[in-house]
């Protein structure tokens, strides 16, 4: 059985107001378990943002993993995988918000050899 170590998969950084990737695969023999998603709101107004697996820099209709979701001011959001949210060495995970420099998103996860 392959061991896993328990990393920062990406971020702190802020989300791109056009759609950018978040998480780059390493290799094609790691692979990648996303376990939670924390993205923080500084600003004092409400922004919006989508997060997508798939292509590179991709935000194709049906890879949304969250779609057009509203954070408020000063506020967060939390998403847990439970077990994970296995990424291949073909998957990224991309994403846009509404407004630059506004949100901050950070992922948490392991990675282990195929």
């Amino acid at each position: 059985m392959a061991t896993s170590t328990l990393k920062r998969i990406a971020g702190p950084a802020y989300l791109a107001n056009a759609a950018a990737d978040i998480y780059t695969p390493p290799a094609s023999t790691i692979y990648t378990v996303i376990n939670h998603i924390h993205i923080a709101n500084k600003t004092g107004g409400a922004v919006t943002f989508s997060l997508y697996v798939g292509a590179s820099g991709g935000s194709a209709g049906g890879t949304e993993l969250e779609g057009g979701y509203s954070v408020g001011a000063g506020g967060d959001y939390d998403k847990y995988f439970s077990p994970g949210l296995r990424m291949s060495s073909t998957d990224f995970l991309s994403g846009v918000a509404s407004a630059a420099s506004s949100l901050v998103i950070t992922v948490m996860g392991s990675q282990g050899v195929v």
